[in-house]
């Protein structure tokens, strides 16, 4: 059997890369002879992180469309070409057996031009509402695992496949992890523990929002636990400077999200759908503020879906400035809601998604090969 060659493309977010690295991880431990070549969007975090994962990179010169006027948009028909001619040069050097696109900038060249040339293809559309170029590649593409059901609105029913969105594999337990985590993070695993994660990009309303609520936390005695982004480190460092030792820490974005995890009664997030899938599986009580600069406030659907079913509170954007201190101090001195948020949360997992995701990329090289 001649090892098999495969193409994985998404980024910009690490909503799109860490789904892209769990499928490669659950392809290997399959078919350990497979040979991967992500390829992601020029100067965007895919390019640190893949590397990072132990794959090989390829970057693409390629960005969105605004939807408003500028500058930017006048450059994307170059980019769009360029980006379609490199597909190409990659497909025909790397010889690959499938393609895998998981959204973002780089996914849509790529995965029009595998397409196009009749090797297998796969997408894997993490929200309730489609992103653009998944629309596109729908048409073209052999199958497109979701993680929401009623995507047949959006998609060909005959290609859907529901599988839940694949997170990272550390998360996946959590069990004895808390005085690691305590340790790592230099807090008292004691103490009532905050997580914030704006996304792997952080989210501006959302730390505005905590930089006002530290004083607060200290004085009740909770622990925090801050993922910033790069552009906000600076400032809630500052912030959190005079509070570390009540275990008020800051981090520009954490490494070890199984231990933050693991360590959190609570966690207040935005609610991309990456996010969402790790909330379930790890089962913690969460506070959700929806982006509202997302494509058809696709955000505002993912929560909803939580919300429904009592596994979730959803704060409004517009409100957190003045809600979250408040809602937040509330939600975790209150164990029978916590409770009550987590045993609902931990219905809605899907546990195997990334395996589930590999069989089906696998079946389809098979099929293509008989």
């Amino acid at each position: 059997m001649k090892p098999l060659k495969i193409i994985v493309s998404g980024g910009g977010t690490g909503g799109h890369i860490f789904p892209a690295i769990a499928i490669a991880n659950a392809i290997k431990a399959i078919r350990s002879d497979t040979e991967f070549l992500f390829v992601g969007a020029e100067g965007k975090m895919e390019m640190e992180k893949v590397p990072a994962a132990g794959y090989k990179i390829e970057g693409l010169w390629i960005s969105g469309f605004q939807r408003k006027l500028t500058l930017s948009n006048l450059a994307f028909p170059f980019k769009l070409i360029s980006s379609i001619m490199k597909a190409k040069k990659l497909i025909r050097e790397f010889k690959a057996d499938a393609a895998i696109g998981t959204g973002g900038f780089a996914s849509g060249p790529m995965l029009q031009v595998a397409a196009e040339k009749g090797i297998v293809t796969l997408i894997q559309e993490q929200n309730s509402y489609p992103g653009i170029t998944n629309k596109i590649l729908s048409k073209k593409v052999d199958k497109i695992c979701v993680a929401y059901n009623g995507m047949e609105k959006y998609f060909p029913k005959e290609k859907i496949i529901l599988t839940g969105n694949p997170v990272r594999q550390d998360i996946l337990s959590l069990e004895g992890k808390r005085d690691r985590g305590a340790e790592f993070f230099g807090i008292d695993k004691n103490k009532k523990t905050i997580l914030v994660i704006g996304g792997s990009l952080g989210a501006r309303t959302i730390n505005e929002s905590i930089a006002s609520c530290i004083e607060s936390f200290s004085q009740n005695d909770i622990q925090l636990i801050w993922q910033t982004g790069k552009g906000y480190f600076e400032t809630a460092k500052s912030a959190t400077k005079n509070y570390e030792n009540k275990g008020i820490k800051a981090f520009d974005f954490i490494q070890k999200m199984d231990y933050a995890y693991a360590v959190a009664d609570m966690v207040i997030s935005r609610a991309g759908a990456s996010s969402i899938s790790e909330l379930c599986l790890v089962k913690k009580p969460c506070i959700l503020i929806p982006s509202p600069n997302v494509a058809e406030d696709h955000q505002t659907k993912n929560a909803m879906a939580l919300v429904t079913y009592n596994a979730a509170l959803l704060i409004k954007d517009n409100e957190a400035r003045t809600k979250l201190q408040e809602e937040a101090l509330k939600l975790i001195k209150d164990e029978a809601l916590c409770t009550k948020l987590s045993d609902n949360i931990g219905k809605l997992a899907f546990k195997d998604s990334a395996q589930v995701i590999a069989n089906e990329v696998l079946s389809l090289i098979h099929q293509k090969q008989k």
